[in-house]
């Protein structure tokens, strides 16, 4: 055995943060649905997965992999890889393997909060059940002081009007903050983490906005938001709202320094009370909106088939190719938040793959979960990775190694995940039609 597999192999530990969770203790209807969501999450298969494909696929590509993984501890790597087959009438076996995955090791997870808050403003609407009122309705927010500010119009709308689904797009195609700040207004503190508690992911933690500096008493507090019908007549209207989510408390401690006010604090960089979304519950939601018929019923988001239509086609949308929000600055390039297959690659895409996934980065974390389909070759898998690039130790300090550390990782990681895929044996080749979209204009 070469000695980076034992390097490899000393460091896997799978499943250990959903073990201690069991053994914590808990609920017994908790438990109950935590293995039952483990048993269909691509982790656990009817064939054991081999804890050892991971390593053993990087192991032949030392150039790429072999530095990065002699610090896969500081550099905090988790990786998870399902595999997907089908049989002749198209139902599908999941097969999972992981390296390093511990829902005990917090990673900030930037804007793959995003993803979850986007369903979960579609499935409000729904649940709702109000005439009139969808993702396409008006949706103005008021201002409530200066640091709650208001939204009445979108420059970046074809028509200038502020919707849910424009929210929507702009998040998923270029990630846009604003628009996650929007839906976490419209949804409030409550509504968002009850509702993925209740579905099994119950270590979620979305509590704050994003980009703006808000205290955890301002973050709870959400704007007025009402709707509006084609002829400008009210919908909906939500009040301003103050959250009494009271949310499990945390000691997350990361770094050994961090800039305040232009100041070095020589301390970590307190976590505690920022978002918490773990690998394995993004890799099961990004499942969940492919695949929904794969996931247990509870976990099931409630949207109808527009919803899944819409959401695949931004997630695997170019922002080149959109034509409401337009994006025809060199800053959108084909395969901008493509993390995984692409990295910091500008060039086009390769013709015939889409990505569907969320990315984040942010405080040295870079963070992406994907289905890859690629319609040419007839394959299909899930991958999901997490990074953590700051070898100094001291956050805001702007001296992240995304370029160097990150974002070759995750390309390389995706690019030997591929290559596998093309290898391996199928006995069906998968029937993918049904997720290729139109996307120009």
């Amino acid at each position: 055995m070469h000695a980076i597999a034992k390097c490899f192999f000393a460091g896997l530990f799978i499943l250990s943060g959903i073990t201690k969770g069991l053994a914590s203790g808990g609920p017994a209807e908790n438990k109950e649905l935590l293995m039952e969501t483990l048993k269909n999450s691509g982790i656990y298969s009817t064939d054991a997965p081999s804890d050892t494909l991971i390593p053993s696929l990087l192991e032949r590509s030392p150039l790429f992999f072999d530095a990065v993984f002699r610090k896969k501890d500081d550099l905090k790597i988790q990786i998870i890889y399902t595999s997907i087959d089908r049989d002749k009438k198209n139902k599908i076996k999941f097969t999972g393997h992981s390296f390093q995955l511990d829902s005990g090791n917090y990673f900030y997870p930037a804007s793959t909060v995003k993803l979850p808050v986007a369903i979960l403003a579609l499935q409000r609407l729904h649940e709702l059940k109000i005439a009139g009122l969808d993702k396409n309705s008006t949706m103005i927010t008021e201002p409530v002081n200066d640091w709650l500010t208001g939204v009445n119009n979108d420059p970046s709308s074809a028509d200038g009007r502020p919707t849910i689904a424009h929210y929507i797009k702009k998040i998923l195609l270029v990630s846009d903050n604003d628009a996650f700040n929007r839906l976490y207004e419209f949804l409030g503190q409550e509504y968002i983490n009850n509702s993925l508690h209740n579905m099994g992911y119950s270590s979620t933690q979305i509590i704050h906005r994003l980009e703006i500096s808000l205290c955890e008493e301002q973050n709870r507090l959400t704007n007025p938001v009402s709707f509006f019908d084609s002829a400008g007549i009210l919908i909906y209207q939500k009040p301003a709202e103050k959250s009494q989510l009271n949310y499990a408390g945390r000691n997350t401690r990361i770094g050994k320094g961090f800039y305040r006010s232009g100041q070095l604090v020589n301390e970590p960089f307190d976590f505690s009370k920022k978002n918490r979304l773990s690998l394995q519950d993004l890799h099961n939601i990004i499942r969940s909106v492919l695949f929904p018929e794969s996931v247990p019923e509870r976990q099931r988001f409630n949207l109808r088939k527009e919803d899944y239509d819409f959401l695949r086609r931004y997630m695997s949308m170019m922002p080149q190719e959109s034509g409401s929000p337009v994006y025809t600055s060199p800053d959108y390039w084909d395969t901008y938040v493509k993390f995984l297959f692409y990295g910091a690659e500008k060039g086009k895409a390769e013709p015939g793959i889409r990505i569907f996934n969320k990315v984040g980065d942010a405080y040295g974390f870079m963070i992406d979960a994907a289905y890859i389909a690629d319609f040419r070759n007839n394959i299909e898998f899930m991958l999901s990775a997490v990074i953590y690039c700051n070898s100094d130790g001291i956050l805001n300090d702007d001296k992240y190694e995304y370029k160097t550390v990150g974002l070759p990782f995750l390309k390389n990681l995706g690019r030997i995940m591929y290559e596998y895929e093309l290898k391996r044996q199928r006995k069906m080749k998968p029937e993918l039609a049904s997720f290729q979209y139109q996307y120009i204009h």
